[in-house]
C-alpha cells in the first residue's frame, strides 16, 4: 500500500469509529441554551435569492472575494454549502413550481448543545450567552473532528496551510455585532426581511404564529426549533423540508453522546489526528507540484518487508 493510501485508510478508519458509535444517552446531562439566547427566523418564503446576505457577511467577516460574483445566478446550478471562504450560501430549490423557485440561506445554525463544541478535545469552540458558537483559532490542532460531529456539515477548513489549521464558520457576527446587540450584517442588509433577528424565544413564537396566520403558506414545522436540541436559526418554509435540502432524519436529541463515547474510547486517534492530516496535506501538495519522484521511492520503500 503507498503510504499516501495508508494515511487516507486511517482517515477513514478514525471517521468511521467516530460516527459509527451510537447510544442514546447523553452523558454530560442536559442543556438546552442560554434562556436569553438571540437567535434568526429565516422565511423562505419571502427571500428572493437576491444573495445581498452573502455579499454582507464576506465584507463582515472580510473574507476573499468570491470566484463568482454576487450577481451571477448561474451559482444556483448546483447546490453549496459554506466553507472557510464563503460562511453562509444561498441554494435555489424548485424551480419547477408555478409560485417560483424557493430559496434556502445555509450558515452554522448556531445549535443549543453544539457536537462541535463536545467534540473538540482542546476546547476550542465556545457557546456565548448570546447564542453564538464562536471558535478559537489559536487553541485547535486542526484534529476536525467538530466536521466529522457537525450534523449539519456547516464547518469549512483552510487548506492552504497545513502547520497553522484554522476551522472557519459563521459565528453570527459575534466580535463586531452580536455581543453588542446589533444584528448579524446579513439580517440587516435583507431587502425582504426574510430574516428576523431576535430572541430565539421570540421568534419561536413568531414563527408559529405565522403558520396559524396563514397556514397555506407553511408547513406546520419551525426546523430548527427541536432539532438536535434546537439550534439559534430558525427555519419557516412553504415546501416539505425534505425538499430544501434540510436533513429530516435528525433527531431532537443531541448528538453529543456520540462524539463523549467517541472521545473517550479512542483519544489516541484523537492525538495523531492532527499528524495525519497534515501529512494528507503534504502529499496532496506534493502531488499537485508533480513530485513523482517522491512517490517512486515510496513505492520502493512500502515495498520492502
Amino acid at each position: 500500500m503507498k503510504r499516501r493510501n495508508f494515511l487516507k485508510a486511517c482517515l477513514i478508519g478514525g471517521t468511521t469509529i467516530a460516527l459509527g458509535k451510537t447510544n442514546k444517552g447523553w452523558a454530560s446531562g442536559s442543556f438546552e441554551g442560554y434562556p436569553e439566547a438571540m437567535g434568526v427566523l429565516v422565511d423562505t418564503t419571502r427571500c428572493i435569492g437576491c444573495r445581498s446576505c452573502e455579499a454582507a457577511c464576506n465584507k463582515e467577516q472580510k473574507l476573499p472575494e468570491p470566484d463568482t460574483s454576487f450577481d451571477d445566478p448561474s451559482v444556483f446550478e448546483h447546490e453549496r454549502r459554506p466553507t472557510s471562504k464563503a460562511y453562509t450560501v444561498v441554494n435555489r430549490y424548485q424551480k419547477e413550481q408555478p409560485s417560483g423557485p424557493v430559496y434556502r440561506k445555509v450558515q452554522c445554525n448556531h445549535c443549543n448543545e453544539p457536537a462541535c463544541l463536545t467534540s473538540c478535545f482542546v476546547n476550542a469552540y465556545t457557546k456565548t450567552k448570546e447564542g453564538a458558537v464562536i471558535y478559537n483559532s489559536k487553541v485547535c490542532v486542526g484534529c476536525r473532528n467538530c466536521m466529522i460531529a457537525c450534523p449539519f456539515n456547516a464547518p469549512g477548513y483552510d487548506y492552504d496551510s497545513a502547520t497553522n489549521p484554522i476551522v472557519k464558520k459563521c459565528i453570527l457576527c459575534y466580535d463586531t455585532r452580536l455581543k453588542y446587540g446589533k444584528p448579524p450584517a446579513c439580517v440587516e442588509i435583507c431587502p425582504q426581511e426574510a430574516l428576523t433577528f431576535g430572541h430565539r424565544a421570540d421568534l419561536i413564537k413568531l414563527a408559529h404564529e405565522r403558520i396559524r396566520a396563514t397556514p397555506e403558506r407553511y408547513v406546520d414545522h419551525v426546523y430548527g426549533e427541536k432539532e438536535v436540541g434546537g439550534t439559534s436559526w430558525l427555519y419557516l418554509a412553504p415546501v416539505g423540508f425534505d425538499k430544501l435540502g434540510f436533513d429530516t432524519t435528525l433527531s431532537n436529541d443531541p448528538i453529543i453522546s456520540n462524539v463523549k463515547d467517541f472521545l473517550g474510547m479512542v483519544p489516541m486517534v484523537l492525538s495523531i489526528w492532527p499528524a495525519l492530516f497534515s501529512g494528507i496535506h503534504l502529499l496532496a501538495k506534493h502531488e499537485e507540484q508533480g513530485g513523482h519522484g517522491h512517490d517512486t521511492d515510496s513505492n520502493q520503500e512500502d515495498t520492502k518487508p
